[in-house]
Parts: C-alpha cells; structure tokens; sequence
C-alpha cells in the first residue's frame, strides 16, 4: 500500500514544519487545511521572531501571531503607534526596535502605560531620539526586563541610568555603546554605589560600554566593587581608561571575557595587572593597543594562560613574543594576529609547534610571512578558520597556487561526471 504525506499525523507533520525557515512555514499553510491547522502547532514556530513593517492597520496580524505561539517581535519599519503592537501582543517577551529612528519619548510614552511582566528583551539601539524619559518609563513599567540594547541612543544620560538602577534589578545585559554623555557617575548608579536613590543593577553579566569617551578607571573600581556577577565587559574605544584601572579589574573572578581594542592608554604595564591578579579569562582582546608588545605576551604566559581566545591585532610583537608565550597556552583556540607587521615565518612555526588546539588564526597583513610558515599553519590538526588578507606571494607562488586550485576544480568536476554516469 502506497503511504502518501496527507497520511501523516498532525504531529509529524509540525515536527516536519519546524525545520523550516519563516518563508517557507508561512508557505506549506496556503497549501491545504491540514497543513495549515499543522503549520499552526506552537513547536513549529518556536522561537521564531516576527519581522514586521507597521504601515497600515491589519487586524488579522496579532490574533495570527499569537496563536502561533510568537512573542518576538522585530519592528523593520514603524509608521503607527507602538501602542499597537503592545495592545496586540500582551504576552510578548522581546521587542526589537533597533534603526526605528522615528521613535520618540512621547511614542513610547504612549505604548508603556502600564505593567508589561512577560517582556524580557527590549531593543533600542540606534534610536536616536530616546531620552532619558522614556528610561523612566521603562524602569517603572518593564521591571522583569533582562536584556536593554541602547548602542547609539546619544542623547541618554547618567539620570538615565540612575531610573535603570532604580527599577530594573533584574537586568543581566545592558549595551551602551556610544553613549557619550555617560561617565563614572552613572556607573557608580548601576554599580550601586548611590543606594540612597539606586539599588543599582547588580545582577549585570554582560556591559558593554564600547566608546563611552567620558569614562576613566573610576568606572572600573565603580564596576569591581558593585558588578561582581559581571562575565563579559567591553570597553573598546574607551580613551579614558589607563594602566591603573587594570588593577581594578584584576580580581573580578567572574570576569571571562574583556574587551580593551583601541584603549589607547593600555601598555604591557596593564597587561601585567590582569596577569598578577586572580582572573580566569577565557578571552582577552588588545588589538590597536599601539603600548602592548612583546612583554605582554610574556605577561600572558604567566598568568593568564588559561585563554582560550586573544586577539592581538596591530600589536608591536614580534617572533620573539610568540616563542615567550606559546608553550604555556595549551587552551589557545583562537589567535588573531592580524597586522603584527613583525611576524614571520619563524613565529608561525611556533605556533605551529605548540598551540596544537588552535582552531582560528588570523593573520591579515601579516607581510613577512611567506609560503613555507603558511605551510606549517596548515597542518595544525584543528584548524578551521585561517584569514590571509593582504598577505603578499610572489608572482611564482601566485602561479602554483592557481595551478593547484585549477586542478582541485577539474578534480571535482571529473567526480560529478562520474556520479552523473
């Protein structure tokens, strides 16, 4: 007997349907009825988010979304009132608004007017006009939210901050990103440092503070003292910050993953302070740190050598950096070296030689390296990921290498030829 698939169960078939990508789960319900009312199963859109352009009214929208079990929504384009989507979508559990550049304070004023304890993640980033109001709004009514996104939201200020440490102790991701009317006072706000007015955010894990150009190495004893659940903390482009503050940072044992790229007043001296101190890093990335050289590495060996991910891109380092440190990071996966102009062959074979776990390199602009360090970079047993730009072969090695990937081409089309027969 022939079994056809409009013989399967319901439930195979939205087992089937859950695979899908979002196009195609709202294709296979214009099918049939069956396929529909399968399509329609709250497992088949688990975890999916909406993505929705608000243009005209649809009535049919929200009573669509929910009896599919959706509650995450990403606005693409917002031309009515949130509102609109808070009344449809009572249960929601995260709203992206990230790029609507036309939300204003008053409109999300108009939207949160009441207690919303489903919502969870709320993303604002690059909404320009988002004031330090509409935080207050935020904190009054989203008390169980857990992820708040504000990269780019320019106009907040450290009374905003003092409203998110006020009301919203369950936060355990905050990004303020570009925030540059920031600075130590509103980190001592989620740091708890004022609990007369805060209790702070002391629950943070992760805190990205990328560009925040008012901040200095008080925020960091602010961060040490009151954020002691903090796992990752970015901290890019953060001109204010020196050597000193490192000292702060140094005994966050919760702390592993730290993020200092273009901190400009960051040498080898701060690099010793997080080696001295009792972190468990498991990443750590100095990249565009124009102090940090060779004794960093050094540094690194003694005693951050459990990192499983550095990146060192555009540092002063050279071969004999690498041989101080490589034969004490058996947990090395990733390595970024890319534009460490001193680089050369012979620092590749030690890599090549000890960090035999290493699963990405990066090695763009690395001009002095040539075919034969490449070679042994690619015979590591692990290796995955490995990034070349920039890297400069001779008009002889350029000729071999389109040689050889010419003949892996007819190879492979010689294989299809054969499985075609």
């Amino acid at each position: 007997m022939e079994t056809h698939i409009s013989c399967l169960f319901p439930e195979i078939l939205a087992m089937i349907f859950s695979y899908l990508d979002v196009r195609d789960k709202g294709r296979v319900a214009q099918v049939c009825i069956a396929w529909r009312d399968a399509s329609y199963h709250k497992s088949v859109w688990r975890g999916v988010e909406a993505k929705l352009h608000l243009r005209r009214a649809n009535p049919s929208l929200f009573p669509s979304l929910q009896a599919r079990g959706i509650r995450r929504v990403q606005i693409l384009s917002l031309r009515r009132s949130l509102s609109y989507v808070i009344q449809g979508m009572p249960n929601i559990e995260s709203l992206n608004l990230s790029g609507c550049y036309n939300l204003t304070d008053n409109g999300l004023g108009h939207a949160f007017v009441q207690e919303i304890p489903s919502l969870r993640v709320l993303n604002l980033s690059l909404c320009k006009q988002i004031t330090d109001s509409s935080l207050g709004r935020i904190a009054q009514y989203l008390k169980n939210l857990e992820v708040l996104e504000l990269g780019g939201c320019s106009n907040i200020t450290n009374t905003g901050l003092l409203l998110i440490a006020w009301g919203l102790h369950r936060l355990k991701s905050l990004n303020l990103r570009s925030c540059r009317h920031v600075s130590d006072v509103g980190i001592g706000h989620l740091a708890g440092m004022t609990r007369s007015a805060a209790e702070g955010c002391l629950n943070l894990e992760y805190l990205t503070l990328q560009d925040c150009q008012k901040l200095t190495d008080l925020s960091l004893k602010h961060i040490s003292k009151g954020l002691t659940k903090l796992r990752v903390l970015n901290l890019s482009f953060c001109g204010g910050i020196s050597d000193a503050g490192m000292i702060h940072l140094s005994h966050m044992t919760s702390l592993w993953s730290l993020n200092l790229r273009s901190c400009d007043n960051i040498s080898d001296t701060g690099t010793m302070h997080l080696a001295m101190g009792t972190l468990r890093l498991s990443g750590l990335d100095v990249s565009f740190c124009d102090k940090i050289g060779d004794q960093t590495l050094a540094y690194i060996a003694q005693g951050l050598y459990q990192l499983k991910s550095l990146s060192l891109c555009s540092c002063h380092i050279s071969d004999d950096g690498i041989n101080r440190m490589v034969r004490q990071m058996h947990e090395l996966r990733t390595l970024n070296i890319g534009q460490c102009v001193r680089i050369t062959d012979k620092g590749l074979e030690l890599i090549a030689d000890h960090l035999t776990q290493l699963v990405g390199i990066d090695l763009y602009g690395c001009t002095k390296i040539t075919k034969r360090g490449l070679e042994r970079i690619t015979q590591l047993p692990c290796l995955k990921v490995l990034n070349l730009g920039l890297w400069q072969m001779t008009e002889s090695e350029k000729v071999r290498k389109e040689a050889k990937d010419g003949e892996r081409k007819r190879k492979r089309e010689r294989a299809r030829e054969s499985l075609s027969l």
